[in-house]
């Protein structure tokens, strides 16, 4: 999702009709984030697309995007990230090309409809705000493009669903090292990565999202083989407090 600020036109006239135009969110298809920019694939004929083009000092903007489980979940919500920064217009001769060098890194089917209803924009990232069950945080645009890849991302939603569809017992075992108000509901597993693992648990009084962290962290499969089990196989060795 992309909110624009309105421009400063040369009359209010201008100005309450971009105001009105932009006051709903644009729908994004596609975030690639390169270093400290961040570039979109939006309708083109939505007025994000009007309105950057007729500003080119850019417009004040912010994207959200949303992080969802990939299994069947009460609330597939799991973490929720904002971009924020200026909006830039991408002249239509440069896009293709542009699509291309992101395909190599990106690939996505959406990028073919580009000139065909879709367009690219670009977002020059000031600041970012990730949240999740556990809180938010706010980081920088150098910060953010500095951030390394975790190891295992490319996995995690395949883990994560055979987890949950094929390892209740697994699953089981672990619950056991969570507080002991947590172990009431539904335990799932949300999410895995170089620290640990991520559970949603479903109560009757609402969703909790809890991390069961491992003792360091892991950088490769085998590595975070041998993590799982031991908080598998041992229940009670470094269990979160109650």
């Amino acid at each position: 999702m992309l909110a624009v600020e309105s421009p400063v036109g040369t009359s209010q006239e201008e100005r309450t009709g971009h105001a009105a135009d932009l006051a709903t969110p644009t729908q994004v298809d596609l975030v690639h984030l390169f270093d400290t920019q961040a570039f979109l694939l939006v309708p083109t004929a939505g007025p994000a697309m009007r309105a950057a083009a007729e500003s080119p000092d850019g417009l004040p903007a912010m994207v959200e995007i949303t992080d969802c489980a990939p299994i069947d979940l009460r609330e597939r919500v799991r973490s929720l990230i904002w971009l924020n920064g200026r909006l830039h217009h991408i002249p239509a001769n440069l896009e293709r090309d542009l699509a291309v060098e992101i395909a190599t890194e990106h690939p996505d089917e959406g990028l073919l409809d580009i000139g065909h209803g879709r367009s690219m924009m670009r977002l020059q990232v000031e600041t970012a705000v990730v949240a999740c069950g556990a809180g938010a945080a706010s980081v920088s645009a150098d910060e953010l493009a500095g951030a390394e890849p975790d190891p295992f991302w490319e996995y995690e939603n395949d883990w994560i669903s055979h987890l949950d569809a094929a390892h209740a017992d697994i699953v089981g075992q672990l619950a056991r090292r969570l507080p002991r108000h947590l172990r009431q509901g539904r335990v799932r597993p949300l999410g895995i990565d170089r620290f640990g693992l991520r559970f949603r648990v479903e109560g009757s009084a609402g969703d909790s999202d809890v991390r069961l962290p491992f003792p360091h962290p892991v950088n490769d499969v085998s590595e975070l083989s041998r993590a799982l089990r031991n908080l598998a196989g041992c229940p009670y060795m470094n269990s979160l407090p109650d």
